[in-house]
């Protein structure tokens, strides 16, 4: 007597699963321009790594006799597999069977509340490549980073057939859920325009983080010397007080090169935030765009950065602010969408951090909302361009001289020439003589002095490892 019959078993649903829903319907989710959920885990992962957990979880059909008539494979595909040589769990629906809706088995494979306890340990990252609604929308979300396939993809709370039914608006899925409307309303980060290049962005994004929180981000070798001066960034803010400029400009002058990776760009467009290297040390990097809002902080914008800052500050990475924050966006739309507590809770979010800041003050730091914007205890250096104070030239001019303003011929004239005059005054050595910051700084030394900060960090950075936690926030 041997165990063959039940080996041959064993073998039969290895080999039913492999086949996921059949033939017929991996050819549908081919013609649809989609991969098959196996297919997006030998992209995504290192060739050969991938370990599967449960691979015979399904629902068998056996005869009278207890021999196997057909087997239907659990519609989520999970295990182990390696990133560039680091240990990852991965795992996704089978939408060749019941359309990614989750069976019995699946659903146990899938199980939310192991997201929810690896967002305290470990990068966590989701991907939309097809209709995702309801439940696998939910953990899309549970993640620190999450994206989609632009021109396959969709996210839904609920489809277009029952918002037709509850709400009575008829929409298509792309309508209602689509890259467009998802890459503005922050459900995601970033897009892709199909699924190899989702892929792509996974990897990427999961090479500047550790494995986990008692590791230290991966360093990689960088041949760019520490003090490679651009003199393009000392002309790069105009003197001129209202013209703009471009600040990821800046920040390709200073970071490693073509190392920025920034994330939700469509999202609190006056925020910038993403991950980078300096002299391959992965950074976080935090800056204002002075050409949206002035940069002025938004409700979405202070979303946003409270955002990354957690997630900096969960997997220990410094972080780096290049600063031109006129404050607090102001207005009836700023009220409704409640500006001032997402504000709260973005500065919140800094003052609780513990990794090392550097903040450089590009132009402007006013108002609460340029809190956002020095972590504690952090390194601060200015640039001769910067300005700060509770409120900006412009705001105070407009307070303090309103009177004489409102009393001139041409009032518009008069204000401009007060705010030139003002302007005209200001001493950007004072900052620095009253040691209001560590360094006035010519601009172009910019990477030579946070290549230097990162060096006296290391014994900090080597210190914080294990989770995060933080009391209630605004």
């Amino acid at each position: 007597m041997s165990w063959k019959d039940e080996v041959e078993g064993i073998e039969a649903r290895r080999r039913a699963a492999q086949a996921l829903g059949g033939p017929d319907a991996v050819a549908a989710q081919h013609a649809k321009g989609r991969l098959t959920v196996r297919e997006r885990v030998d992209l995504l992962l290192d060739p050969g790594s991938f370990q599967e957990q449960g691979p015979i979880a399904g629902h068998a059909e056996k005869d009278a006799s207890g021999r196997l008539i057909a087997f239907t494979p659990a519609n989520y595909v999970l295990g182990f597999g390696k990133i560039d040589g680091r240990p990852c769990v991965v795992g996704g629906e089978d939408f060749t069977q019941a359309g990614g809706s989750p069976s019995p088995a699946g659903l146990r494979k899938s199980r939310f509340l192991s997201f929810a306890q690896a967002m305290a340990t470990a990068p966590v990252v989701s991907a939309a490549l097809g209709a995702v609604a309801g439940l696998p929308a939910a953990r899309l979300v549970a993640s620190h980073f999450s994206l989609m396939a632009r021109d396959s993809a969709q996210v839904l709370v609920a489809g277009p057939l029952l918002v037709e039914r509850a709400r009575g608006v008829k929409l298509s899925k792309e309508e209602l859920g689509g890259a467009a409307v998802h890459l503005k309303s922050g459900v995601v980060d970033n897009a892709a325009p199909d699924e190899p290049g989702v892929l792509a962005l996974v990897r990427r994004f999961l090479s500047y983080l550790p494995t986990n929180v008692w590791e230290g981000a991966p360093v990689v070798a960088c041949d760019e010397p520490a003090d490679r001066a651009a003199e393009e960034l000392l002309e790069l803010v105009p003197r001129e007080r209202r013209k703009s400029y471009k600040m990821r400009r800046a920040l390709e002058l200073v970071l490693d090169r073509d190392s920025f990776f920034e994330l939700a760009p469509s999202f609190g467009r006056s925020q910038i935030t993403g991950l980078a290297r300096l002299r391959g040390q992965p950074v976080g990097l935090l800056a204002n765009d002075p050409n949206f809002y002035a940069g002025a902080m938004t409700a979405q914008g202070a979303q946003k950065l409270r955002r990354f800052v957690e997630l900096c500050d969960t997997f220990h990475l410094p972080i780096v602010s290049f600063v031109d924050e006129p404050g607090f966006l102001i207005g009836p739309d700023a009220e409704r969408e409640g500006t001032i507590r997402h504000g709260t809770a973005a500065i919140f979010a800094v003052m609780q951090s513990s990794v090392p800041w550097a903040s450089v003050i590009v132009r402007k730091a006013f108002g609460v909302a340029a809190a956002a914007h020095f972590g504690p205890g952090g390194h601060v250096l200015a640039w001769p361009s910067a300005e700060s104070g509770p409120l900006p030239l412009e705001g105070g001019v407009a307070v303090a001289f309103r009177r004489e303003i409102a009393a001139a011929p041409d009032p518009e004239a008069k204000r401009r020439e007060l705010e030139d005059a003002l302007a005209a005054r200001r001493d950007p050595y004072a900052r620095a003589e009253a040691f209001g910051v560590a360094d006035l700084i010519d601009p172009r030394h910019t990477r030579a002095a946070l290549t230097a900060w990162l060096d006296w960090i290391q014994p900090v950075l080597a210190q914080l490892r294990g989770p995060r936690s933080y009391g209630p926030r605004p």
